[in-house]
């Protein structure tokens, strides 16, 4: 049998095996631990789930009959160990398969309360290409890949008999047996349970039942902000910021993305930092092409002209756009309605068209950044050089 499956099987210590001891505590790997350490030694191993009947007994497992409590199941076992013709027992307190390379479960105390002696047996298993065991997968498929693969190799390490100290608690001898087998094979001693592990599964299993296959579900996920790859794995409130980043970009694309994360710091909120930049409280630099060599505006230059199209929007016939064009067309129009308001606002305030030529015409006042005089300022909303027209 072993042939067939390509199982090589190799002990060290051999004269430790079996010295007396009538309980073995070993490490679980695999679902085919307790054949390979039967193949060396005479032990039996009781079915601690599964239906019983033709397929328990065929893994090898024992069965005992008994459905109730553990104190049941260890009721029956100090009986099976008391008569002295029964084989030992080879139970493993993990209760759950690992791969034994990371650490080892914590061990359940009621195989520590059998007898008052036990001796720990350090299983490693090493297979080519293939990993020794999978999470949540059943035997069966195990069984499979232990024929699709070439071999695998059991290392099987008898350690001497550890007895129980005098007023040992069972959970105090679990431990100290737990920290002798994780020395013995290099591993860590958690304190995770096989009831941790498998939460952890049913966990996995909701996540990835809740993946978007649906059609209806990518499209969600398709209409939410993407969280750029620079952050994979940042702090979550630096992805709430990127995300409304993005929201605030959506609304202002001519908007530096930077500008608006440094906002959104600062304010933590997507109305406010919209405020902000459609009010002319934070400078930037407009993302044209026509206004890339254009200077940003100054804080207070950003003011008066905030001030001005407060005064402007009264004798306006149209409300200026509060959401910035999509079409080139609509931009333009926009701002040639706001260019109209502003020279009509500014002859009633000056007292006659007659006196709109003396309007000073300084590079950094206000009415040079509402009023540019370049197409590519027109584009971009910023301020414009000197140029005549």
């Amino acid at each position: 049998m072993c042939s067939v499956l390509g199982l090589l099987v190799r002990q060290s210590d051999p004269r430790l095996r079996g010295a007396g001891a009538r309980v073995f505590i070993a490490n679980h790997v695999t679902p085919f631990d307790h054949n390979v350490v039967s193949l060396l030694t005479s032990c039996n191993t009781p079915a601690l789930s599964g239906a019983p009947g033709f397929i328990c007994w065929s893994r090898g497992f024992m069965e005992l009959g008994v459905t109730g409590s553990r104190a049941e199941l260890v009721d029956s076992l100090k009986e099976y160990s008391a008569q002295q013709g029964n084989p030992p027992l080879l139970l493993f307190p993990e209760e759950a398969a690992t791969n034994g390379r990371a650490g080892l479960l914590r061990f359940s105390s009621w195989p520590f309360s059998i007898l008052d002696e036990v001796q720990p047996v350090a299983l490693q298993v090493r297979r080519p290409l293939v990993a020794v065991s999978v999470a949540d997968s059943s035997w069966i498929t195990e069984l499979l890949w232990t024929f699709f693969v070439p071999f695998t190799v059991y290392q099987v390490r008898w350690m001497p008999s550890v007895p129980r100290r005098a007023d040992e608690r069972s959970e105090d001898f679990a431990l100290r047996v737990q920290e002798l087998l994780a020395m013995e094979l290099g591993v860590v001693s958690t304190r995770i349970t096989a009831a941790d592990r498998s939460e952890h599964m049913k966990r996995l299993r909701h996540t990835a039942q809740r993946l978007p296959f649906a059609p209806a579900s990518s499209q969600r996920l398709a209409a939410r902000p993407r969280v750029p790859p620079s952050l994979p794995g940042g702090a979550p409130e630096d992805v709430r910021v990127v995300v409304m980043a993005q929201q605030v970009k959506e609304v202002l694309p001519h908007v530096p993305l930077e500008v608006i994360r440094t906002d959104l710091v600062q304010t933590n909120c997507v109305d406010t930092t919209i405020a902000n930049l459609l009010e002319g409280r934070v400078p930037f630099f407009p993302e044209s092409k026509e206004a890339g060599d254009l200077p940003a505006p100054s804080t207070s230059q950003a003011a008066a002209a905030s001030g001005i199209q407060g005064s402007v929007a009264a004798p306006s016939s149209k409300p200026a756009t509060k959401q910035f064009a999509k079409s080139p067309v609509e931009r333009h129009l926009s701002l040639q309605e706001r260019k109209r308001a502003l020279y009509d606002y500014a002859r009633r305030l000056l007292g006659g068209a007659a006196l709109w030529p003396r309007l000073p015409r300084a590079r950094g006042g206000a009415l040079a950044v509402l009023l540019p005089r370049r197409r590519g300022a027109d584009a971009a909303g910023g301020p414009a050089g000197d140029r005549e027209q």
